[in-house]
């Protein structure tokens, strides 16, 4: 029997179907239906809410399986992803140590403060002229070793209320406490990489000579409909360290 199809009012008509399913899907994602480490519905059921088969329910799942933005979980369902979990608390993050160990960082808070942005991160940030920003600083330390320091720029108005308190309080990933306290999640990210030299407070802090080669690293994430809501520069030491990147 044929699929019936769905009102999509706001899909195009040439979307194949399962694409305007998934399109529903992360809707539902990004209006907070479903919150990060819930599970959804299963797929009988939410081909019974579309009108359309279990199999194009399936296919869009899988595409939002393999975006991260879902995790299927076998005998339990599918739930949607969370930083929280222990798979995906790096998820941006690529350094790996060189001696193959686990990755266990620790921070360092150095200063959380809310400021005019300069104009390139307002441009990368798509803020208009009177929007401010929430700029962290911190260290991430292997052992009693710097190995990054981030400069984290976020836009103020859905960080509200985020103070160095509120950081050092919290205990898990940071974009763990973006989700639960802000309802920001961070579903992609863009990379732009270089190598430079260390110099002035940035060679104190991560405790190399100036000239010391780092591997510059900045990131801009986004949530749900491709709205920027993080710029972050890293400056990372790879003395002991390596950025690993799997390629498909």
């Amino acid at each position: 029997m044929p699929e019936a199809q769905a009102p999509l009012e706001t899909t195009p008509s040439f979307s194949p179907l399962y694409q305007q399913i998934k399109g529903l899907l992360t809707r539902s994602l990004q209006g907070g239906e479903w919150k990060p480490g819930e599970a959804i519905p299963s797929e009988i059921e939410l081909a019974a809410r579309f009108k359309v088969s279990q199999g194009t329910v399936r296919k869009a799942i899988d595409e939002l399986a393999t975006e991260n933005l879902l995790v299927r979980r076998q005998g339990k369902g599918t739930f949607v992803a969370t930083h929280a979990e222990e798979r995906t608390q790096y998820r941006f993050l690529r350094l790996q140590p060189d001696d193959e160990g686990g990755l266990s960082l620790r921070r360092r808070l150095l200063d959380c403060r809310r400021m005019r942005p300069p104009a390139d991160v307002a441009r990368a940030l798509a803020l208009k002229g009177s929007e401010s920003v929430i700029q962290v600083r911190r260290l991430l330390l292997q052992g009693e070793q710097p190995v990054v320091l981030d400069e984290i720029w976020l836009p103020a108005a859905p960080f509200k209320g985020l103070t160095a308190e509120r950081l050092m309080g919290h205990r898990g990933p940071m974009y763990a406490y973006f989700e639960t306290e802000f309802g920001i999640r961070m579903i992609r990210a863009d990379e732009k990489i270089r190598a430079l030299a260390a110099a002035g407070e940035a060679a104190q802090l991560l405790a190399v000579p100036d000239g010391t080669p780092l591997l510059s690293v900045e990131r801009l994430s986004y949530t749900y409909g491709d709205k920027p809501v993080e710029l972050r520069r890293g400056l990372y030491d790879t003395a002991a360290h390596h950025y690993r990147n799997a390629l498909n």
